[in-house]
C-alpha cells in the first residue's frame, strides 16, 4: 500500500488547516476500490489483530495459527473492518468467510456479519465503535438468520464440528431495493440457505463487522466462541479507503524541555516482547535514524530521551516499526509528525486547554476541526481523557493483563480522536479519577483502597481501587514523556510519581497531581457525618471545623515543598509561571436546595438561555480542590508568591476564577476549561444575596462568593448548561468545549478564550465563545493582595531581570517575579524592613538591598549588574 509522505501530509507545523483538509481527503472513502482479504494468515500468533480492524474488545481477540479466535463468549464482541464498507452507488457485493464455533455446549451463539453499520456519529470510527446494522449469519442451534427472517430448519450440530463457509451476497433488484442470499458451505457443499431476503438500499449502507454475539448473563464467559479464517469482500458496491488504518503505532505525544527531548509512542498489543520502534529524523530531505527503543511489554510504550536537542526550526520526524510476517519480509508501518522549537524568547503563545472527554462525540473530529483552526502551540490535556464506559462494554478487573488491554483499548481510542491534535505540537497529558477507574480518588499517598463493597465505598475508603501494577501503567502510557520527576520516590504500593516542572520557550509550568496525596474525607469526618461520595450525607450535621480540617492532606508535603522552590526558580529565562493541575482549588457548583450527594446531576433539568435558576446551594464537593480549606489557602498562597497562572480541568464547567485566601482576589487567577464531552453537567447558579454585587457588565452569577468550603472565589465567567436547540443535545446542551490561552511574555498579557463545541471559529468566530470571554488580565494580576505600601523606585540597567522580596522579620520570601521592564516599585504587606534581591538567576549574578522600609519620600535606588 503506498503511504503519504510526512510532506504531503504537511510542510509546516503551523499549516493546520492544510493538514486538517488533507486529513480528511485521507478519511475519505472511494467506489473502484480492491477487494478486502484478510491477511491474519501472514501474522504470527498475536493479540492484535492488524491496522485494518477495531477488535470489540481489544482483550477478546486474539491471531492464532493463521485465524482470529475470540478467546471468551459475550455479547456483541465484534471486528469491524475499517478500510472497507458498502456504499450508496448501485452495484453488487459478496462476503465470505470461513468459521467454526470453538465452545460445542453453547445453545445462544450467534456467528456471522452485520453490515449497513451506523453509529451515533457520521464517521467509521463511530460505526466500528458503536455501530448497528444487519445482523446476518447462523446461531448454534443451527437457524441461519438474516435480519429478522430465520430460516426454519436448522442446520446439524453435527456440522459445527467443521470448518464451514459463510457466504452472503447481494443484488440491486428495483426501487432501491436488495436481494441478500446467505448459505453455510463445507467443502463446496451448500449445508443450508436464506435466499430471496429483501432489504432497502440504506439499510445496507454502511459498515462492515464480524460478530461473535452470545447471549451471556455475565459479561464474559471464558470459553472461547468462534474461530474466522479467510475473509473476503468484493463487489462493484463496495467503497474504500486504504489509508484508514490505526495501529501500530496508534499516536505519540513529546515534550521539549531544556535541551532533552522526550517522546511516548503508544504501540498495539504486538507480543509478550516489547516491539522495536525507530525514530527517524529528516535532515536535508533525508531520513536519518535518531534512536530505537523496544516498547515497553506492559504499557506498550516506546519511551525515547534524546538529550542536547536544540534544533531550532521545525524536524520532521517518522517512527518506523517492522511487523513480523510468516511470509519472512516484516511489514513497515509508520506514524509521522513533527518536533516544534521552543517559543522564542517574546514569541507570543497559544495553548489548548482540554479535558473531561467521555464519548458522546467519538470520534470528535468537530473538535479536531477547530483545534487545528486554532495552530495552538502546545496542547494541555488535564484529565479524563476518557470514562470507564468509553467503547462500550464497562470495566473489566478480572485479571491484571486483562485490566491493561481494557484500559488501553480507551486510551487508543482517546488517541484516536485527538492525535492530530497534538501531532506537531507538545502534549501534556495527566491522569485524573476516571483515567483510574475511579469516580473520585484519595489517593492517601498510595494507599490500596478497600476490596470489599461498592464503587462509592471502595473511593470513599481512600486509595486506589485497581492494582498497583496498572496505575504504574496507565501512569506511564500518559506521562512518560514529560520531563523527569522532581522527586522519583514512589509512593506506597510502590507507585510512581510525575509531578514535576517543564520549562518550554518564555514560559515555566508546574504539573502536580492533585488526587494522590489527598486525604479521603472518610478517615477526617466523624462517622456521624456518613460521608458518601465525598459528601456529608447526614443534614443535621453542623460542625464545620472538618471543612478546615488542618489535619488532611490536598497536594502533600512533598508537593508543596516542590511548588515553594518552583516558584523561585527563575531559570532557563523564565518569564511567566503557570500551573497544570488536574481541577481547581475551589468549588465552582451549586446543586438545588437539600440536596446530600450529587447523583442528582445528570437528571437536572437544563435551563433556556437567559433563565437563572433558583434554589440552588454551594456544593460540599471533597472531591473538589476547595476541600480542605486549610490546604487549599496554602496551596495558593504559595503559587501567588510566583504570580502563578492556574489551568485546570476536571469541573466539566468552564470557569474563571480569582482566588483569595485573607480577601476576595488577593492571589491569581484559575481557568478551568469547559468538558470536551460532558458526562456531569454541573452547574453555576448560586442564590444571591441582597447585597450582591455582580461585576460590572457580568451576568448576575459573577462576583465575589464564598464556595461551600468558605474559600474567597471572585467569578468572571462561568459557563453552565443551557439548552441550544443543536443536536444531539447530549453534546451540545452540556456547555461542552475547549479553552484556548493566549500568553504575551512581552506585556505578560493573558488571555482566556472559552469556546464552544458547535464553534466555527474560522467562519463564525464572533459567535463561538461563551458569555462572558475573551477575558484578559496580566500577570501582575496573580498576586492580587493589596500593597500597603511601597518601597523605593528601583532603576536597573537592564530589564528582564528577577526581583524577589524578603520579609526580614519573618524571613519569609513573598514573591518572586521576572520583570518586563528596567524600572520597578515593589509593594510590600507589612511595614518592616525588607530586602529586595534583584538578578540574573541564569548566571547566578545578584545584587541584594537590605533594610529597605516604607517611607514617603522614596529614593529612587539604582541597581547596576
Amino acid at each position: 500500500m503506498k503511504r503519504r509522505t510526512f510532506l504531503e501530509n504537511t510542510l509546516m507545523v503551523s499549516a493546520g488547516l492544510t493538514f486538517h483538509s488533507k486529513l480528511l481527503a485521507s478519511e475519505r472513502l472511494t467506489p473502484n476500490v480492491s477487494n478486502f482479504k484478510s491477511d491474519w494468515h501472514t501474522s504470527p500468533d498475536r493479540l492484535w489483530l492488524g491496522p485494518g480492524f477495531w477488535a470489540n474488545r481489544l482483550q477478546d481477540w486474539q491471531i492464532k495459527e493463521g485465524g482470529v479466535e475470540s478467546v471468551i463468549r459475550g455479547k456483541n464482541r465484534s471486528i469491524a473492518i475499517l478500510t472497507h464498507e458498502l456504499g450508496e452507488q448501485e452495484g453488487d457485493f459478496e462476503i465470505k468467510v470461513d468459521f467454526k464455533f470453538l465452545d460445542f455446549t453453547a445453545s445462544s451463539d450467534f456467528v456471522g456479519f452485520r453490515i449497513g453499520n451506523k453509529g451515533p456519529i457520521d464517521d467509521y470510527r463511530s460505526a466500528a465503535i458503536y455501530g448497528r446494522g444487519i445482523k446476518i449469519g447462523v446461531n448454534s442451534n443451527g437457524q441461519l438468520t438474516v435480519g429478522e427472517k430465520t430460516v426454519d430448519t436448522p442446520l446439524s450440530r453435527a456440522d459445527f464440528s467443521n470448518k464451514l463457509t459463510l457466504v452472503l451476497t447481494g443484488k440491486p433488484l428495483h426501487n432501491n431495493v436488495y436481494k441478500l442470499d446467505l448459505a453455510v458451505i463445507n467443502n463446496g457443499k451448500v449445508l443450508q440457505e436464506s435466499t430471496g431476503n429483501l432489504l432497502g438500499k440504506t439499510e445496507i449502507v454502511g459498515g462492515i463487522t464480524l460478530l461473535n454475539d452470545c447471549q451471556t448473563k455475565e459479561q464474559q464467559v471464558f470459553t472461547p466462541g468462534v474461530r474466522f479464517e479467510n475473509l473476503q469482500i468484493s463487489g462493484s458496491k463496495l467503497i474504500g479507503n486504504e489509508a484508514r488504518t490505526f495501529g501500530p503505532i496508534y499516536f505519540a505525544q513529546y515534550t521539549l524541555h531544556h535541551d532533552c527531548l522526550k517522546l511516548s509512542a503508544q504501540t498495539a498489543p504486538i507480543g509478550s516482547v516489547g516491539q522495536e520502534v525507530i525514530l527517524e529524523v529528516q535532515e536535508k530531505g533525508q531520513w536519518r535514524v535518531l534512536a530505537k527503543v523496544k516498547a515497553d511489554p506492559i504499557s506498550r510504550v516506546a519511551a525515547f530521551r534524546i538529550e542536547n536537542w536544540q534544533k531550532q526550526e521545525v524536524v520532521p520526524y517518522r517512527l518506523k516499526s517492522l511487523l513480523a510476517t510468516k511470509t519472512g519480509s516484516p511489514s513497515v508501518h509508520y506514524y509521522e509528525g513533527s518536533f516544534a522549537p521552543a517559543p522564542k524568547p517574546n514569541a507570543k503563545i497559544k495553548l489548548g486547554l482540554f479535558s473531561c472527554n467521555c464519548d458522546h462525540g467519538f470520534p470528535d473530529t468537530d473538535l479536531r476541526k477547530n483545534m487545528l483552526y486554532h495552530q495552538i502551540d502546545a496542547a494541555l490535556f488535564l484529565g479524563d481523557q476518557f470514562y470507564e464506559a468509553s467503547g462500550g462494554f464497562g470495566v473489566e478487573e478480572t485479571t491484571l493483563d486483562r485490566s491493561i488491554l481494557d484500559y488501553l483499548r480507551k486510551w487508543h481510542q482517546f488517541g484516536w480522536s485527538y492525535r492530530d491534535v497534538f501531532r506537531h505540537v507538545p502534549c501534556i497529558s495527566i491522569p485524573d479519577d476516571h483515567d483510574v477507574y475511579h469516580g473520585n480518588v484519595w489517593g492517601e499517598g498510595g494507599e490500596a483502597a478497600i476490596k470489599e463493597g461498592g464503587a462509592a465505598a471502595r473511593q470513599d475508603s481512600g486509595g486506589f481501587k485497581m492494582h498497583p501494577d496498572w496505575v504504574t501503567m496507565v501512569q506511564h502510557t500518559q506521562t512518560s514523556h514529560l520531563p523527569d520527576p522532581y522527586d522519583p520516590t514512589p509512593v506506597k504500593q510502590g507507585i510512581g510519581v510525575y509531578y514535576t516542572h517543564w520549562n518550554w520557550g518564555p514560559l515555566s509550568f508546574a504539573i502536580i497531581e492533585d488526587r494522590k496525596f489527598k486525604s479521603a474525607p472518610l478517615h477526617i469526618f466523624p462517622k456521624e457525618a456518613k460521608i458518601r461520595n465525598g459528601f456529608i450525607s447526614k443534614p443535621d450535621f453542623k460542625d464545620e471545623s472538618y471543612l478546615n480540617a488542618p489535619n488532611a492532606e490536598l497536594l502533600g508535603a512533598r508537593q508543596e515543598q516542590f511548588l515553594e522552590e518552583w516558584v523561585q526558580d527563575w531559570k532557563q529565562g523564565a518569564k511567566m509561571k503557570i500551573l497544570l493541575s488536574q481541577t481547581n482549588f475551589c468549588t465552582v457548583g451549586t446543586l438545588p436546595k437539600g440536596s446530600l450527594g450529587d447523583d442528582v446531576v445528570p437528571s437536572l433539568a437544563i435551563p433556556e438561555l437567559g433563565q437563572y435558576v433558583s434554589g440552588d446551594d454551594m456544593t460540599r464537593d471533597m472531591d473538589s480542590n476547595g476541600w480542605p480549606h486549610s490546604k487549599r489557602n496554602k496551596a495558593v498562597d504559595i503559587i501567588r508568591k510566583g504570580f502563578t497562572l492556574h489551568l485546570a480541568g476536571d469541573q466539566h464547567l468552564g470557569s474563571v476564577v480569582h482566588y483569595g485566601v485573607e480577601e476576595f482576589g488577593d492571589a491569581g487567577f484559575a481557568f478551568a476549561g469547559p468538558a470536551l464531552n460532558n458526562i456531569w453537567p454541573r452547574r453555576w447558579w448560586p442564590t444571591l444575596s441582597p447585597n450582591h454585587k455582580p461585576l460590572e457588565g457580568k451576568p448576575l452569577y459573577t462576583g465575589n462568593f464564598e464556595d461551600g468550603f468558605k474559600n474567597k472565589i471572585t467569578l468572571h465567567a462561568v459557563a453552565s448548561p443551557r439548552k441550544t436547540g443543536l443536536k444531539p443535545a447530549i453534546i451540545h446542551d452540556r456547555a461542552t468545549g475547549y479553552g484556548v490561552v493566549l500568553i504575551d511574555p512581552e506585556t505578560r498579557d493573558i488571555t482566556f478564550e472559552c469556546w464552544k463545541r458547535s464553534a466555527d471559529p474560522e467562519n463564525d468566530p464572533s459567535n463561538g465563545q461563551y458569555i462572558g470571554w475573551p477575558i484578559t488580565i496580566n500577570q501582575q494580576d496573580n498576586y492580587g493582595k493589596k500593597a500597603l505600601g511601597y518601597l523605593s523606585e528601583i532603576e536597573m540597567n537592564s530589564a528582564n531581570l528577577v526581583v524577589q522580596l524578603i520579609n526580614e522579620t519573618t524571613k519569609a520570601i513573598e514573591y518572586t517575579v521576572r520583570l518586563n521592564t528596567s524600572k520597578f516599585i515593589p509593594k510590600v504587606f507589612s511595614d518592616v524592613k525588607h530586602t529586595v534581591r534583584i538578578g540574573d538567576p541564569d548566571k547566578n549574578n545578584w545584587k541584594e538591598l537590605n533594610g529597605l522600609t516604607i517611607k514617603k519620600n522614596k529614593k529612587r535606588i539604582s541597581v547596576n549588574l
